[in-house]
């Protein structure tokens, strides 16, 4: 049977909500598409929508003592040099060192919430 869904998008939660929407600004270099100061703001990312919002304050509680996430916004990047020095230009160098793996190289890096990027470069006949 299923159900119908016309679009998709993935939200972070901070009780840092400007902080957060000046790195996110910064780093993937636009506006946010939708903004609602210090309630919500939208970008655009390659298709995807990413979501940054401030919860309610009989919500906060949920939020204060989570655990590190599972989930990782990952960027797929046509130079992972010059993507680990724009991040890290932001105040926000990853803290390990490049990975191979089996889909080209990444690297982990961290928001200001300490969510975690995945900045990736795949396989390709230059790398």
């Amino acid at each position: 049977m299923g159900f119908h869904y016309t679009d998709a998008l993935i939200t972070l939660a901070t009780l840092n909500i400007n902080q957060l929407v000046t790195f996110y600004t910064n780093f993937l270099e636009q506006q946010p598409i939708t903004s609602i100061p210090n309630v919500y703001a939208e970008f655009l990312v390659a298709g995807m929508r990413l979501g940054i919002f401030q919860p309610k304050q009989t919500h906060e509680s949920e939020f204060h003592n989570s655990t590190k996430s599972k989930v990782s916004l990952c960027l797929e990047v046509s130079n992972l040099e010059a993507a680990i020095a724009h991040i890290s230009d932001l105040g926000y160098p990853p803290p390990g060192e490049i990975a191979i793996a089996s889909h080209g190289r990444e690297i982990y890096a961290y928001d200001p919430d300490g969510n975690r990027l995945i900045l990736h470069q795949g396989i390709t006949g230059n790398n």
